[in-house]
């Protein structure tokens, strides 16, 4: 593999195939077929590790919460407990997920905009660590449940700090104008606190943010630090109360490609950690425990997907286009976001880059585009592409568009391999429909 492709992606290639993890992907595509997502364990057990020197080891009374909706399987998260890690969840399906994997009740956060009332029995009822309150309905639903069910519940508020992101807009979550969030507002946040605190059924434990996706720089995340600190000050002094936890979010970026800079855990970690200290000792505070919630950066760069390479379409003088057997179904972020990735041909590691091709999927949608412009050898039918970066989000949108089943998860490591999800079979597919 050329040098600065295995610099930034991690494989190695061996006899003109990419190797993945110890795996030759050519091989493991031929076995299992295609689309297939192929995770290195390896390389999410670094990233758990990296988290563990630059924020757990490093600061006392710290936590890490996995954000399940990047990659959400019961392999995956037991893998995460596995790290000792916590759990964001933001859906009862994520939650049956975690409850599957028999991942303990006090490690998991349920976070989300619209919470029904079956995901908050169920939560409840399985004793959750935190509920993350994001709208103004949810106190008196969620006391009401407690009281059904003879439970008592840990809340968190997450607030919109009002902060510029330098992301794209879809992913973007700390503006003033988001579905996420209480407004700061004094007249609609503090009553909600109140109402925890008049409850016998809550318990309230601090304040969340999540600023956006996809980051690469620390300035969003320093300032809503400060709006968070600011609050934990004023409640200290209206209720004389001391909040015992702050979520500082996550959304720290990774490499699709190479223009993409990838910012080490500690560029937005020690910042935020020093100022929360100063903060705290100049307003006489007890520091609360911090939490973060890395998703992306945990599974992203693990994860490749492999297709096989069927018609190809040559337009003289405008575009080549190189179909493959999945495209949006299999990963939406391109058309949803224009979110930009790369990738090589897995049985053709070593050839000359002699073309420029864009990889289009096989779903009836034009803008169906895995990748444009993309310098690749020779191709013809049958050659495998793979695709770099794909283990956030990939999965977890898939989609059966066009009634396309639902790819396989393999896992690597070490050379070994590992089913941890099934190829969704024609028959799965429609197993919940009904003939008239």
């Amino acid at each position: 593999m050329k040098k600065g492709r295995e610099k930034m992606f991690l494989g190695t290639s061996k006899n003109g195939h990419l190797y993945w993890d110890g795996c030759d992907m050519v091989k493991l595509a031929e076995k299992y077929g295609t689309p297939l997502y192929v995770y290195s364990e390896n390389l999410i057990l670094k990233e758990c590790q990296a988290l563990k020197e630059q924020f757990l080891d490093k600061y006392p009374h710290t936590r890490v919460a996995y954000a399940s909706k990047a990659f959400n399987t019961i392999a995956m998260l037991q893998l995460i407990n596995q790290e000792n890690l916590s759990l964001d969840v933001v859906s009862g399906g994520e939650l049956y997920t975690a409850i599957a994997a028999d991942f303990p009740a006090e490690k998991i956060e349920f976070n989300g905009n619209n919470k029904s009332v079956a995901e908050l029995e169920m939560a409840i009822d399985y004793g959750v660590g935190r509920i993350i309150v994001d709208s103004l309905q949810e106190v008196d639903l969620i006391q009401s449940i407690c009281r059904k069910l003879h439970k008592k519940a840990q809340i968190m508020f997450r607030i919109t700090p009002e902060v510029n992101v330098k992301t794209h807009a879809f992913i973007s979550t700390g503006q003033k104008d988001s579905k996420f969030g209480i407004p700061l507002v004094p007249e609609i946040l503090y009553p909600q606190i109140e109402k925890v605190f008049a409850s016998e059924e809550l318990e309230f434990y601090g304040f969340h943010f999540h600023v956006g996706s996809q980051l690469s720089d620390n300035s969003a995340h320093i300032a809503a630090c400060k709006v968070a600190l600011n609050l934990m000050l004023e409640v200290k002094k209206r209720y004389d109360y001391q909040i015992k936890e702050l979520n500082y979010g996550g959304g720290f970026g990774v490499c699709y490609t190479k223009k993409d800079v990838r910012k080490p855990y500690h560029y937005f970690l020690d910042p935020v950690m020093a100022l929360t200290k100063e903060f705290c000792q100049k307003n006489n505070l007890v520091v609360p425990e911090i939490v973060i919630e890395p998703g992306r950066s945990i599974v992203a760069e693990a994860g490749i997907t492999l297709h096989t390479i069927g018609a190809i379409k040559e337009l003289p003088g405008l575009r080549k286009y190189v179909s493959i057997d999945g495209g949006m179904t299999d990963n939406i972020r391109p058309g949803l976001y224009e979110a930009e990735y790369t990738g090589i041909v897995a049985n053709k590691v070593d050839e000359k880059l002699s073309q420029k091709v864009t990889i289009s999927g096989k779903a009836c949608e034009s803008t169906d585009l895995l990748v444009k412009d993309l310098s690749l050898p020779e191709v013809v039918a049958g050659d495998i592409f793979a695709t770099f970066t794909t283990g956030a989000y990939g999965y977890s949108m898939a989609s059966n568009y066009n009634k396309l089943p639902l790819p396989a998860v393999v896992f690597v490591k070490d050379g070994h391999e590992q089913v941890v999800v099934k190829r969704q079979t024609y028959a799965q597919m429609i197993q919940n429909e009904v003939k008239r």
